[in-house]
């Protein structure tokens, strides 16, 4: 298999008064082109730090991250901004949807950011929508949706463009059980069915064990890996039981 994603050394450190924190200290990791790859970890533990670095969401005070060949850490702001454009997509735990679109236009709107014909897209967007279950509601505003609804528009957005990589940042956070369960399928399927690569931050043992390997992040290092393997089941039990070895 090949790397899509390679972080070498990653330190990022913020000034706090008269001294500094060490929000990562040194962290390498390499995900493979269509792996379900989880990082686990507290608050505060550095996790959220890693996946915006990852995403070029903000640039490491050392180290780097190469993302389909392209090491982005060398590149200037607006270099940066077109590497996630064309190379990234985001999921987040608050939607981001623009609320004067409809859920077609929020779904479409990659696409107008590329400079490309909304029209001529539009199967694609179709194509997305049917897959997340909201073909019949493509010219609903985004508060005419659920919360979990809204999430689907997110993911199938992300999406869009096929990107190398897909980041989602505690996207079950602000949904309830089973919306959140929905998602994680739809992020498992994208992963298994058209070969997405994601690289998914949380808390919950219950989402982490979706991936395919679990890294685990305590004070700014990756403190162990665990191999969980493609499991259709996603059972936690396994995850859990390291976890609790690791004190966590």
């Amino acid at each position: 298999m090949t790397a899509i994603l390679e972080a070498q050394d990653l330190v990022k450190r913020y000034p706090v008064g008269d001294g500094q924190v060490d929000a990562l200290r040194g962290v390498s990791l390499a995900v493979e082109r269509g792996e379900f790859v989880a990082i686990m970890g507290a608050s505060g533990s550095g996790k959220s730090t890693l996946l915006h670095l990852l995403g070029g969401l903000d640039k490491p005070t050392a180290g780097q991250v190469v993302i389909d060949g392209v090491n982005i850490s060398t590149l200037d702001d607006e270099q940066a901004t077109l590497t996630r454009r064309d190379k990234t997509g985001f999921v987040f735990q608050f939607f981001n949807l623009i609320p004067l679109l409809t859920v077609r236009e929020n779904v479409a709107l990659p696409f107008l950011i590329r400079g490309e014909s909304v029209h001529e897209r539009r199967q694609r967007v179709d194509e997305l929508l049917a897959m997340v279950g909201l073909e019949g509601k493509a010219d609903h505003a985004p508060d005419q949706l659920s919360a979990g609804e809204q999430q689907r528009v997110a993911l199938a957005r992300a999406l869009a463009t096929e990107p190398a990589l897909l980041l989602a940042d505690e996207p079950t956070g602000n949904l309830d059980y089973t919306s959140g369960g929905e998602i994680l399928d739809l992020l498992w399927r994208s992963c298994v069915q058209l070969g997405q690569t994601i690289v998914l931050v949380t808390h919950e043992a219950r989402a982490a064990a979706y991936a395919d390997r679990v890294l685990v992040v305590r004070d700014g290092q990756i403190l162990d890996q665990i191999e969980l393997g493609r499991r259709p089941d996603h059972d936690p039990g396994e995850l859990l039981t390291r976890l609790a070895v690791l004190g966590l």
